[in-house]
């Protein structure tokens, strides 16, 4: 049985998977030397197929445009207007500290109690033991509650955490634009919904340097979305008039636009890179340059991936295939 990342026309009905042995995922990145392990790992080549295959399928294609919506899509953006909910019922405490309010860690530790129940609710009953290991990805997707802080490493457990539903089956090929159009969307507005309500820190940001405080995934299929626009080139995009015009069909303005609400003061200072980036010719140049510097800056970063755990579904072992 293999996902079906590496086969964009595999066929519909996939059987599900021969007596699969579930197991709780764990670190295993402990010293630097241990990034080799990870680069040659099944879990980042299916990580990466995940997201490679995604990105293909959201290519020339709006957020607003009509695309088939399951029952397990359903009730994955169910689950995420649950901890929505939540957010509204945890509100902020009073403390003298600015950034990272401490309600946040109430917040986190009803998840933390409810995530096996919220996986099982999305998974059919015959996969049911996968649900703890499931479950694992989605605790780890909202950031750190000891830190209060949220980066990449918290976006790419989220990603992880819909590759696992693809590999047991729950998620189908034809379920790619929906993915990222309405689950992955709709965890970026809850997760900005966090950010903004308990002032959660960038977790490992580099500051000016850095792409963006807490996000990365949705530049690149952001950008995917926005290849060969007949209009809207990467030079538009520090356009205030043409983000505010198209942000509800494009995730990468989305993005752009919820950084000048928390950022003041010029964009080509707060937001370096991306005023780099906005220079360049063409999206597909933009795409496959993000893709790049997701690699180097996040998925080849020990800080980031040390956090990352593995299991049975996103396996520490050297690819087979």
């Amino acid at each position: 049985f293999t996902s079906f990342l590496h086969l964009p026309g595999a066929s519909e009905e996939v059987a599900p998977p021969v007596q699969q042995c579930f197991m709780v995922p764990k670190k295993e990145i402990n010293v630097v030397s241990d990034m080799a392990k990870w680069k040659r790992s099944q879990a980042y080549a299916d990580y990466m197929g995940f997201i490679l295959t995604l990105n293909e399928g959201v290519r020339g294609k709006k957020l607003t445009c009509e695309y088939k919506v399951s029952e397990p899509i359903e009730k994955l953006v169910a689950l995420l207007n649950t901890l929505d909910r939540w957010i509204d019922e945890t509100p902020p405490v009073d403390q003298p500290s600015r950034f990272g309010n401490k309600a946040f860690r109430t917040w986190y530790a009803k998840l933390d109690q409810e995530a096996e129940k919220l996986v099982s609710a999305v998974i059919p009953k015959h996969l049911a033991d996968a649900a703890p290991e499931v479950a694992v990805y989605l605790k780890e997707s909202v950031g750190n509650s000891t830190r209060i802080d949220y980066g990449t490493g918290h976006e790419a457990a989220f990603a992880a955490f819909l590759c696992c539903l693809c590999k047991i089956g729950v998620l189908r090929v034809d379920d790619q634009m929906a993915i990222v159009f309405k689950v992955f969307n709709r965890y970026l507005e809850v997760m900005r919904k966090l950010q903004k309500t308990y002032r959660m820190e960038p977790a490992g940001s580099q500051g000016v340097w850095g792409l963006d405080d807490f996000q990365f995934l949705p530049f690149i299929w952001g950008s995917s979305q926005l290849i060969d626009h007949p209009s809207l080139e990467p030079r538009h995009f520090v356009d205030e008039k043409v983000v505010n015009e198209n942000h509800k069909d494009f995730m990468f303005l989305e993005c752009i636009l919820f950084i000048t609400e928390m950022k003041t003061g010029p964009f080509a200072e707060h937001s370096n890179q991306l005023w780099n980036i906005s220079a360049v010719p063409s999206w597909s140049k933009v795409n496959q340059g993000l893709i790049r510097m997701y690699k180097a800056e996040c998925l080849e970063k020990f800080p980031v991936i040390q956090h990352f755990k593995f299991g049975s579904l996103l396996p520490i072992q050297p690819v087979t295939s």
